[in-house]
């Protein structure tokens, strides 16, 4: 079987379930998802900069409004379970935790227990992060071991 370790922000869409369901063909996959809070990762700045630079003004506006602290938490964690369910939906094995602060350190953790074979980064497109390689995937890449894989979400979740 293969692990793959898949960090993602929000609730993964079918799209995304699709893609990363059928990346190895036929192969069994097993998914160790993690996912942080988006109120807390970045910087309400650098995603009103993200949302502009795709054209989406009324996003960028709407940056203040994105949850913090303990809403933030549990719309995370409503968004990992219902992206765990679709992965065992979708015949995968699935397990997923939250992370709360450090998402490297959690990365590079799981990566050792499960002795993972490869990183997925899904996420929304982070220009001005990616621009500087300050992203998680390129982060990641000097940190795990494993071959890191960055994907761009299909859709809104």
């Amino acid at each position: 079987m293969f692990t793959s370790v898949l960090m993602i922000e929000k609730a993964l869409t079918s799209a995304d379930v699709e893609f990363v369901t059928t990346l190895h063909g036929d192969e069994q996959v097993s998914f160790h998802v993690l996912l942080q809070p988006r109120g807390d990762q970045a910087d309400r700045l650098l995603r009103a900069i993200d949302d502009i630079a795709l054209g989406e003004l009324d996003e960028a506006a709407r940056e203040g409004e994105t949850p913090q602290g303990e809403a933030a938490t549990a719309l995370a964690e409503q968004a990992l379970e219902v992206s765990l369910a679709a992965l065992r939906a979708a015949g995968s094995s699935a397990e997923g935790r939250m992370v709360e602060d450090h998402p490297l350190d959690a990365l590079k953790t799981i990566v050792d227990e499960v002795g993972a074979d490869e990183v997925i980064v899904l996420t929304d497109p982070h220009y001005v992060e990616e621009f500087f390689h300050r992203d998680w995937a390129s982060r990641a890449r000097h940190k795990v071991g494993v071959p890191v894989l960055k994907l761009f979400s299909h859709s809104k979740a």
